[in-house]
């Protein structure tokens, strides 16, 4: 168990005002506090553009706690409490001479310093060269910095040239919330504490893997940043790349950052390239026209409000993925992940290969392979689909497919699943970086990406079609139905 003594912290939030802050960063900051997890002595200063000052910032922040934080976990008094740590300090980012008042809020050397920039990326440079001018961080500072890390490989460079000139590698906790969740964390136990799984992680036990990122809204007012990026930047370069790596790394030497890390480096090493021979068969892009939702008339993506009618951006991306190799040859990993799609969810599914030798009725050989669901969202948990014997004198040897079902909320009795923020602030306290993602990662998942999106802008094909409220075009059911095999969801 950590010592709270050694969590102590001061944490400078850059963006202090922004949409993430106030409705991720500050109610999982009070989580901690109302899970007695922050040290005493621990301080925030929140940071921002917005003339203002520390008494109307806390009245702010005690309205928005108010609000994003659910109604039967807010407590007034452990927001009185928390807010009491929170300072406001107006900043121009780009003067430099600015900062200088930041080592006069810093009055002790005691605590140690986490600078969280909740700022746009093209920010990032200048806040270190900055912070550094006015002698505020060493070389113990900590510094969190948000996706997405570049528009390509090339900006992403950039990006981690310009952190890297004032901060070394060990320093940088590069935040992908999906990181944060308990059932992703638990991918980790999952497959290495429990040899059932570890002894069948192959292609000689797995046929296929399904990872499927849905959402049901749209763009929410985020027309500006998502029409540059699109799906495939906006999920798969970071979100769903890091689960494809988790479930296919081989085994680490230890739970140390470096040991992981290196063997989900080693599995986007080894992600094939997708050619332009290949895109037909290995790649969907999609963009939703007008449907419905939770039983709602919605606008198609060229008609939300802000909309470029010309856009061509991906709002849907489905992929075969192939693994070249010993432990993976021959197994795809179908991904996708999409916009105004049926319903909310992201999980994981695992299809075990069918008995070499099947002796049951002809009729239902369709259910001889066992399938591991693993949930992310929105009940996360995990299933284990087996075969048993169908119960009653008349029913033989009829088989049925059951599940086997962990609720983390039902089996664990906890009275909630912690926000992924609220563990990865936890762990930047600490000092923890096997939570977060290296340089390394970074440019690797930049490469196979970038070899996608270049062979769309060469083709010139536009996205397809695809009715909001539906699971995606056609072509992505033919993707997989050509494999003979089929979503989850259609099987």
């Amino acid at each position: 168990m950590v010592n709270k003594t050694d969590t102590r912290c001061d944490l400078m939030l850059f963006g202090a005002l922004g949409d993430l802050a106030q409705r991720k960063l500050f109610p999982a900051l009070y989580q901690l506090e109302r899970a007695n997890l922050l040290a005493e002595g621990s301080r925030v200063l929140a940071v921002a553009r917005t003339d203002s000052d520390t008494v109307a910032v806390r009245k702010l922040l005690f309205e928005k706690l108010r609000h994003h934080v659910k109604e039967e976990e807010f407590e007034e008094s452990v927001a009185e409490t928390f807010l009491q740590r929170v300072d406001y300090q107006i900043l121009d980012f780009n003067e430099p001479e600015e900062f200088s008042v930041l080592n006069e809020w810093r009055d002790s050397a005691n605590n140690e310093l986490i600078v969280y920039m909740a700022t746009p990326p093209s920010l990032y440079g200048v806040l270190a060269r900055n912070l550094r001018s006015a002698s505020c961080c060493t070389e113990r500072t900590r510094v969190v910095v948000e996706k997405p890390i570049g528009h390509d490989l090339e900006s992403s460079k950039v990006i981690n040239d310009e952190l890297g000139e004032v901060y070394n590698e060990n320093q940088l906790f590069r935040i992908d919330h999906y990181l944060g969740k308990e059932t992703v964390q638990n991918l980790i136990a999952l497959r290495f504490a429990n040899n059932l799984f570890a002894s069948q992680w192959d292609q000689n036990h797995i046929s296929h893997v399904e990872i499927s990122v849905a959402e049901s809204v749209g763009i929410e007012g985020r027309w500006g940043y998502f029409d540059q990026a699109g799906q495939i930047r906006d999920m798969i370069q970071n979100h769903l790349l890091q689960l494809l790596c988790l479930i296919a790394m081989d085994p680490p030497s230890d739970l140390s950052a470096d040991s992981i890390r290196d063997e989900k480096v080693k599995v986007l090493k080894a992600l094939r390239h997708i050619t332009p021979d290949m895109m037909e068969r290995y790649v969907v892009r999609g963009q939703y026209t007008a449907g419905t939702s939770n039983g709602k008339p919605v606008p198609g993506y060229l008609e939300e409000e802000g909309a470029n009618k010309g856009s061509d951006t991906e709002t849907f991306v489905a992929v075969k993925a192939e693994i070249d190799n010993w432990r993976w040859s021959g197994v795809p990993f179908y991904i996708r992940t999409g916009k105004r799609l049926p319903e909310k969810l992201s999980q994981i599914i695992i299809h075990f290969k069918p008995a070499p030798h099947y002796i049951f009725d002809p009729d239902q050989k369709h259910l001889a392979n066992n399938k591991l669901i693993i949930r992310l969202q929105p009940d996360e948990g995990m299933s284990l689909k087996i075969l048993t014997k169908d119960q009653g004198l008349d029913k033989g040897m009829r088989l049925r497919q059951g599940p086997l079902e962990l609720t983390f909320s039902e089996t664990f009795d906890t009275d909630r699943i912690p926000d992924a923020y609220e563990r990865l602030l936890w762990e930047v306290m600490k000092g923890n970086q096997y939570l977060f993602v290296r340089r390394d990662e970074v440019e690797f998942a930049w490469r196979w990406v970038d070899q996608v999106i270049r062979n769309w802008r060469d083709s010139g094909e536009p996205p397809k079609r695809y009715a909001a409220g539906t699971w995606g075009p056609v072509a992505s059911i033919a993707m997989i139905t050509r494999d003979g095999r089929s979503w989850y969801e259609d099987a």
